[in-house]
């Protein structure tokens, strides 16, 4: 228990609460589930109603396509949120899976618990939901740039985009990216192979160089800060 409320605070949703809130009336009213590599935690069409809180591991949300093909939607590492976006919605049924990608520990609570009054306290339960409302909003714009990225058919310029994503987020040229190459591949929707020799191609071309998932883009410049950051 003392090392799940040393991790709960780690996350923007729920670090609003005091300890005092969480050892007593959030803990209590959830549990920790452990997940085997490429364990299912929930299916499409499942009613997702649990806030689950990604302890240690990672975890894939994925689209089946019709032709077999595996559609990688996000990898999720401590101490993300697992079907936050799903938890807030009308009917709460998932239109995708979550996959547990390594041996993955979860803290699962209701989510009547924050948007419903009366278990926890009131100023804390509110300020939660300001931070769900920032979260949701912040989930958004990431499925947003990743829509800027698939309109292109050039498999160069998904590549490229996406890394000068990265780069602008993390304000730093060099950087490693949360996806081994075959997750880069399905989050792109290209070849695995393909996505190997262009990077590959883009090496030689002195555009960039990389070592594994770590990345160093040799042609580009960061933007001037205005305001904005890509979430």
């Amino acid at each position: 228990m003392d090392n799940l409320l040393s991790l709960l605070p780690r996350t923007d949703l729920l670090k609003v609460f005091s300890p005092h809130t969480l050892d007593t009336l959030l803990c209590p009213r959830g549990s920790v589930e452990a997940y085997p590599k490429d364990a299912t935690i929930f299916y499409p069409q499942d009613k997702v109603s649990q806030v689950r809180v990604l302890l240690s591991g990672k975890v894939h949300l994925v689209y089946f396509m019709s032709d077999g093909k595996v559609d990688l939607r996000s990898t999720l590492t401590p101490p993300s949120i697992v079907g936050l976006d799903l938890v807030c919605t009308r009917t709460q049924i998932s239109p995708y899976q979550a996959m547990a990608a390594d041996q993955s520990t979860l803290f699962s609570f209701p989510i009547s618990l924050l948007l419903e009054p009366g278990v926890l306290p009131e100023p804390e339960r509110l300020a939660a939901l300001h931070q769900l409302l920032i979260s949701l909003s912040h989930m958004n714009m990431q499925k947003e740039y990743r829509l800027a990225i698939l309109t292109h058919n050039s498999l160069r310029e998904r590549i490229l985009i996406y890394l000068t994503m990265q780069a602008a987020r993390r304000h730093t040229l060099s950087f490693s990216i949360p996806f081994s190459r075959d997750e880069m591949a399905s989050f792109l929707s290209v070849n695995r192979s393909a996505l190997s020799h262009e990077l590959s191609l883009l090496r030689q071309e002195g555009v960039l160089d990389f070592h594994k998932n770590h990345f160093t883009l040799l042609q580009y410049q960061l933007p001037q800060e205005h305001g904005f950051s890509i979430p």
